[in-house]
């Protein structure tokens, strides 16, 4: 009888120390890795081919009702289209609304969501961590077909932290590893949790992030596990800001650009000089627009200008609508 680890879903196996699912006891409910990594936080990582594409399909094939989580700062493009792929029954959870800024409320969220990027579906908030909407939830998987859903979503979106959230609700106990860094669940893992079974999947991937895969530190960074506070730079003509020394925004006029991301990454005011030795690409941005940068967040800006940015992240960059236009 095939065995799978509790914490990422991976078939267990006492052979091969080297390939995924290793353990050196057999009577061990999780893989060394997982063991490791909730015991120890040491991470190993693991590359997953084409999951995205993998997802989608087994999502798609089941039809089962689909929980799909996204948080706050990863509104974009890319993200919602892959909601929008999903073929199946299916609400869109915002997830973590504990480090949504007190100002935005929630109704708000949900009309620029269903105005701006076309979403027909249900909306809901959750809170794992002051278990908001965990009750909700729960009912509408138990009214689902065979009360069983999918839990999926991109990164740290806070699929297993939710699964832990409701077996510990329903039974006392969680088991599933929760980390920040990509690739925590390396598999499909049926949780039967009294009369609901909830299938935990991998997070989808971005095609582009600010980090690369071993850059732990700023991973975590870019993740926040509180309330963001906005922050408000004012620039003038010859100044710009970059973030993490990395991507780089200058107006070229004198404006002000409100950042909603993490408060734990670096935001720097320099002098336009620094962009001179960069390749630049110039967008065009209408008054109080959002830059969206994906897998980090957005920066409101107030006035009309043209946009710097250097293009060895501009992949990561898109233009919309703000979440704060007064149009109805």
């Amino acid at each position: 009888m095939m065995t799978k680890c509790l914490g990422c879903g991976i078939e267990l196996q006492y052979t091969n120390p080297k390939q995924v699912g290793y353990s050196p006891k057999k009577d061990s409910s999780y893989c060394e890795r997982c063991f490791r990594l909730k015991n120890y936080n040491e991470y190993k990582e693991v590359e997953l081919e084409n999951i995205n594409t993998r997802i989608l399909e087994r999502l798609n094939f089941e039809k089962l009702f689909t929980i799909f989580l996204l948080d706050l700062l990863n509104i974009n493009n890319e993200t919602i289209n892959t909601f929008k792929n999903i073929k199946a029954p299916k609400i869109l959870v915002i997830s973590k609304k504990d480090i949504i800024p007190k100002s935005i409320r929630e109704e708000n969220i949900s009309s620029f969501i269903h105005k701006n990027y076309d979403i027909n579906e249900d909306i809901y908030y959750l809170s794992s961590r002051k278990k908001y909407n965990i009750d909700k939830i729960i009912t509408l998987i138990k009214n689902s077909n065979g009360k069983k859903a999918f839990i999926v979503g991109y990164t740290n979106s806070g699929k297993s932290t939710f699964i832990n959230t409701i077996t510990n609700k329903i039974e006392g106990t969680s088991n599933i590893t929760t980390s920040s860094i990509p690739n925590t669940t390396l598999d499909f893992l049926n949780i039967k949790i009294d009369d609901l079974t909830l299938i935990d999947t991998p997070g989808f991937i971005l095609n582009n992030n600010l980090y690369k895969k071993d850059e732990y530190e700023l991973i975590k960074r870019t993740n926040p596990k509180s309330f963001i506070k906005p922050l408000t730079y004012q620039t003038k003509d010859n100044t710009g800001l970059v973030i993490e020394d990395r991507i780089y925004l200058s107006p070229h006029n004198v404006n002000s650009l409100t950042f909603y991301i993490s408060n734990n990454l670096i935001i720097e005011k320099v002098f336009e000089d620094k962009l001179l030795d960069k390749e630049n690409k110039v967008l065009n941005i209408p008054n109080n627009t959002d830059v969206v940068i994906k897998g980090v967040g957005f920066v409101n800006i107030k006035k009309a200008c043209q946009l710097h940015i250097n293009t060895s992240y501009q992949d990561l960059i898109e233009v919309r609508q703000s979440l704060f236009s007064k149009e109805k």
